[in-house]
């Protein structure tokens, strides 16, 4: 609960990075209800809005602006709570529309170190009721002496080492925000720029809406690197508008122009291109053999450093719809696995599905990749009390807050 410390109030957190993210991981009873209050709050424990987020606990940049709020659940198919919150560096919006699946792969570590959850040693089975997005995740998490195990021999490109391996389920995750594979009924769909120029693209949602498009549709290899991206404004006012065009299809924004404050995180875009050599962040070299497609996603106008958890699920399903951008160019190798190049290196999505005779002609037993997690810090945080005060006028007139929207 929070405490007075001299002109600061106290809250209880964990700072923890959960596969390629890191964030804040905090319980509710720690946190006014849900609303307004507690966005603000939510922002000033990050120190938004500032660039640096020099006065709080953020990182500058999106992957590292992120937090998980856990309880325990009363849903009988689950057994805790987990809200997602993207925490805007550059305004006082707090993005709740969709999951986040490296935050995501922290939930059932934090949740058996405090000890919601009954513990199994060696590997305890955690169902993770999402509500961005009201789906259940299912993670098995390896456990040892009561606690969230650390030390392992499980890589993920973006992070330095290895560590324990946590295997997560994201099956019951398709049509999360739309109710459909393919949102639109089209596993293709072209959309006309405003230059008169027509390009294909797919959008699909398993564990969060993703448009897809070809890379050399918007005159990259696929191969490209932070600078190239960021740096290139014609690029990222082209995915703008192919963002906002496909978002206004399925009823996500109303005016294309204001995706970025209607709905700013999501869909997610992705440019895809089929495998080839290339330079990680790293500066390591990456096979063509080594992958099934390259992708490059771009979250919140800047180029994520690897790839979204809840984006490697959404390729994964988009390999195996058929006709989607995803699946005409991509290699598919091995049936049960779907290898990501992207910008920090590979990473295998797993599956397991089987066609049907309805529409989207395919049925997924399993979506799942693994991560790993590592508590950071179980510290308190502080805030200004004279913030605190402010907070309790603002009541808790929405159940989200802000903008009620939301982000990997």
């Amino acid at each position: 609960m929070a405490a007075s410390f001299g002109e600061q109030t106290s809250i209880r957190c964990v700072i923890a990075r959960g596969g390629t993210s890191k964030g804040l991981y905090l319980r509710p009873e720690d946190l006014p209800p849900s609303g307004p209050a507690r966005d603000a709050l939510l922002s000033r424990l990050m120190g938004a809005p500032d660039t640096l987020e020099i006065d709080g606990l953020g990182g500058s940049r999106p992957i590292t602006s992120k937090i998980g709020i856990v309880s325990k659940s009363e849903r009988d198919d689950a057994d805790v709570d987990y809200t997602f919150a993207q925490v805007d560096i550059h305004s006082n919006t707090i993005i709740y529309s969709a999951n986040c699946g490296n935050i995501s792969s922290g939930v059932g570590p934090f949740s058996i170190d405090e000890g919601l959850v009954p513990v199994t040693e060696g590997n305890t089975q955690v169902r993770i009721y999402n509500t961005n997005t009201k789906s259940v995740i299912v993670a098995q998490v390896p456990v040892k002496n009561g606690k969230a195990a650390v030390d392992g021999d499980y890589a993920v490109p973006g992070v330095p080492g290895t560590g324990a391996e946590i295997s997560m389920n994201w099956a019951g995750t398709v049509g999360a925000k739309t109710g459909h594979l393919l949102p639109t009924g089209h596993a293709v769909d072209t959309v006309k720029l405003e230059s008169g120029k027509e390009i294909e693209i797919s959008i699909v949602d398993a564990a969060n809406p993703l448009v897809f498009v070809h890379a050399e549709d918007f005159g990259i290899t696929g191969s490209e690197l932070v600078d190239d991206i960021n740096n290139n404004a014609k690029l990222i006012d082209s995915v703008r508008e192919v963002r906002g065009k496909a978002a206004a299809m399925i009823g996500m924004c109303k005016d294309w122009k204001q995706v970025d404050t209607e709905s700013p995180g999501l869909p997610i875009l992705a440019l895809v291109a089929a495998p080839a050599d290339y330079k990680t962040i790293n500066g390591s070299t990456v096979k063509a053999s080594d992958m099934d497609a390259r992708v490059r996603v771009i979250f919140m106008n800047q180029l994520h450093e690897s790839v979204p958890g809840t984006g490697s699920i959404c390729l994964t399903a988009a390999s195996r719809a058929k006709g989607t951008v995803v699946e005409k160019l991509s290699a598919k190798r091995d049936p049960a696995k779907f290898l990501i190049g992207h910008p920090s290196g590979v990473t295998p999505g797993r599956v397991k599905s089987s066609e049907t005779k309805e529409a989207p002609f395919v049925h997924f037993d399993e979506l799942g990749f693994s991560r790993t997690s590592r508590r950071l810090m179980c510290c308190t945080a502080f805030v200004p009390t004279s913030l605190m005060q402010k907070l309790e006028s603002l009541g808790t007139k929405t159940e989200n807050g802000n903008k009620g929207v939301v982000h990997e």
